[in-house]
């Protein structure tokens, strides 16, 4: 028997459900879940809406989310059962799930950029059932990862976490030294990105963070700084004390932080803005051009960044965000507590 948690109306508790185990077919793969971390964007899922800023919305119904839904995107879990088609794995392999997958038929597809799918995509936890469920129907084998010897509870917030941090950082790129790097935002994706910003940039980061709580445990995973935004002047201070920064990557995603973020560039320095708090900010055109500056969104990761991230954490061994385990039916109260900000690191079900 297959039980869920499942979206069964947008912003109210996810309801408890059975159903039978799928019969894969094809290179369809049936995992048995063991851990799936909770992520800030279940929250967006769970409330059925990104804010776009101006009262403009992307509505979850109306972007393919169809409910109900088993969310959960960051997945560790047991082959259990598998279609004749399934050839790369074998039944009791204990994996890592990609979950942006996407239509496989589109240009960007075609690509290897699935999680950009321009097509009808089925990224798992978004559009087909995900991992707050006792077993997960993965649409091919192509997408299980071995993660190795890697601490479970940390590899399966790589596929979403941490592979959302390094393909952010992977655009900044390696920075010479001198140069600094700035992260705003230490929750569950950029506490991830810190504890790798070293190793993919070659810079330890200043991080920004309204929660001191947070800003304690970026500098606990290796953080050359954390400033509280708030404090006066806390942007022109650390503008005078690095000349401006090289490289910005904005986890949190609000008009706060992308200002604070751009405000803090150097002249040809380079902004990656990453979270999805949502809403909208405005930009002087000619000082864009004049400091020569870049900007870039970066949405989670390909297939093949997970792989290179995995390959990345197995040989630098790579410091671990706080990670909580709660059993399964306590997702509803982890939803909560994320919402209400009270998560340092990451909460990761277990089955």
């Amino acid at each position: 028997m297959l039980r869920s948690y499942q979206v069964a109306e947008f912003a109210k508790p996810l309801v408890a459900s059975e159903s039978p185990l799928p019969e894969p077919t094809g290179a369809q793969v049936l995992v048995k879940m063991e851990r799936c971390g909770v992520c800030h964007s279940d929250l967006h899922i769970w409330d059925g809406y990104w804010d776009l800023g101006g009262g403009k919305k992307i509505v979850a119904a109306n972007n393919g989310s169809l409910l109900p839904l088993t969310m959960g995107h960051e997945i560790v879990g047991t082959v259990v059962a598998k279609g004749p088609e399934a050839s790369n794995v074998e039944i009791g392999q204990r994996r890592l799930i990609f979950p942006w997958i996407g239509c496989g038929s589109c240009a960007v597809c075609q690509s290897g950029a699935e999680h950009l799918c321009a097509g009808k995509a089925q990224a798992l936890g978004v559009f087909l059932n995900g991992g707050f469920a006792s077993h997960v129907l993965v649409p091919a084998d192509r997408y299980l990862v071995d993660y190795g010897s890697l601490n479970t509870e940390l590899a399966c917030t790589y596929a979403c976490s941490g592979l959302t941090a390094y393909s952010a950082l992977k655009k900044i790129g390696k920075l010479p030294d001198g140069q600094s790097l700035l992260i705003v935002g230490a929750g569950g994706v950029g506490l991830n990105g810190i504890a790798m910003a070293k190793a993919v940039t070659g810079q330890a980061p200043i991080v920004v963070d309204l929660d001191p709580a947070k800003r304690e445990a970026a500098l606990k995973l290796g953080a050359k700084d954390a400033i509280d935004p708030r404090a006066e002047g806390a942007g022109k201070a650390l503008v005078k004390a690095t000349g401006g920064v090289a490289g910005a990557v904005d986890f949190a995603g609000s008009p706060q932080s992308f200002e604070f973020a751009y405000g803090a560039l150097r002249k040809g320095g380079h902004l990656v803005s990453v979270g999805l708090l949502g809403g909208q900010t405005t930009i002087s055109l000619p000082l864009l051009v004049m400091k020569g500056v870049s900007i870039s969104g970066s949405y989670v990761g390909s297939l093949v960044e997970l792989k290179e991230l995995i390959t990345l954490a197995q040989q630098q061994h790579l410091p671990a965000l706080p990670i909580e385990v709660r059993p399964l039916d306590a997702v509803n109260g982890a939803l909560e507590q994320l919402k209400a900000g009270g998560v340092v690191g990451r909460i990761v079900l277990s089955n």
